[in-house]
């Protein structure tokens, strides 16, 4: 079940596309500050966007946090909007749901086919903005980062400056990257289950994927009110930057492992309602 899910997924054109434009954002923002060659100072602009013109390992960095705000949980909302819903307006849940798999099989099946597409995306943004920003930006030292002011530091080839100022060799900061997709993919993974929850209340793809989009701004919107403080830590896009602190030295993962294990929570409790509402879901419907 879970391969045939996986079949489907990479045969659909819109996954592709949302690869697609994951990666061609960042290449593009790439290709522009290259060619101006205007960065912002640092302590302005968005992070990480003041280092990249000195370093281009750090542009993988900065692609994540270009693509996070908007772009990113908008094709994990696409993609998990349409798993169930799409299948019903297709007319072959019902089919599915009387074969007998078991319908918590095939929502597992769905669950893995949403991370795969998670990971996917985040490793892609990574990979392909890497080996952008090498092109484009080379690999000098870079002696700021995260749109922060550093003090310089001695720093060897293809090293990077650390948020706290400390240089960050190659090997390091490939490590705390691959922590920074684990982690951001688990963030994703939220909005994907949440994308399965409401899939399983309507037959509109869209409509789940708008539903997902609404708990994305009704979180952030609620982030910025001082009246929501006593409940502000459990809000799913409460930690979606906690993973800027992997790029400090010492790491700080205070943040990031509160982080996960909110959006652990988050994503228990939206796969136990997408099952309690599948399993009673009327095959004839």
């Amino acid at each position: 079940m879970i391969l045939v899910e996986l079949a489907l997924l990479l045969r659909r054109t819109r996954v592709w596309l949302c690869w697609l434009l994951l990666c061609a954002l960042p290449a593009l923002v790439a290709v522009v500050v290259s060619a101006t060659g205007i960065l912002p100072p640092p302590g302005q602009g968005p992070a990480f966007l003041s280092a990249v013109a000195t370093n281009g390992q750090i542009f993988p960095a900065f692609a994540l946090a270009l693509v996070l705000p908007i772009l990113l949980p908008i094709t994990v909302a696409v993609v998990a909007g349409d798993t169930v819903a799409g299948e019903a307006a297709a007319g072959t849940l019902r089919y599915l749901l009387i074969r007998p798999v078991g319908r918590l099989r095939l929502l597992v099946a769905k669950l893995v086919s949403v991370a795969f597409f998670v990971v996917t995306a985040v490793t892609l943004v990574v990979l392909t903005s890497y080996a952008v920003g090498i092109a484009v930006f080379g690999t000098g030292t870079t002696t700021a980062t995260g749109g922060l002011t550093l003090p310089p530091v001695d720093a060897g080839p293809g090293s990077v400056a650390s948020l706290s100022g400390t240089v960050i060799e190659p090997v390091d900061l490939a490590t705390r990257t691959g922590l920074t997709v684990a982690y951001l993919a688990l963030c994703m993974l939220t909005l994907g289950a949440l994308g399965i929850f409401f899939s399983t209340l309507t037959d509109s793809p869209l409509a789940a994927a708008l539903a997902v989009l609404a708990v994305v701004v009704t979180s952030a919107s609620l982030q910025a009110l001082d009246a929501s403080a006593a409940f502000v830590d459990f809000l799913p896009t409460a930690h979606w930057l906690a993973w800027i602190d992997l790029y400090r030295d010492p790491v700080l993962y205070d943040a990031a492992r509160t982080g996960a294990w909110v959006q652990a929570g988050w994503v228990a409790v939206a796969v136990g309602a997408a099952w309690a509402n599948l399993a009673t879901k009327d095959v004839a419907s």
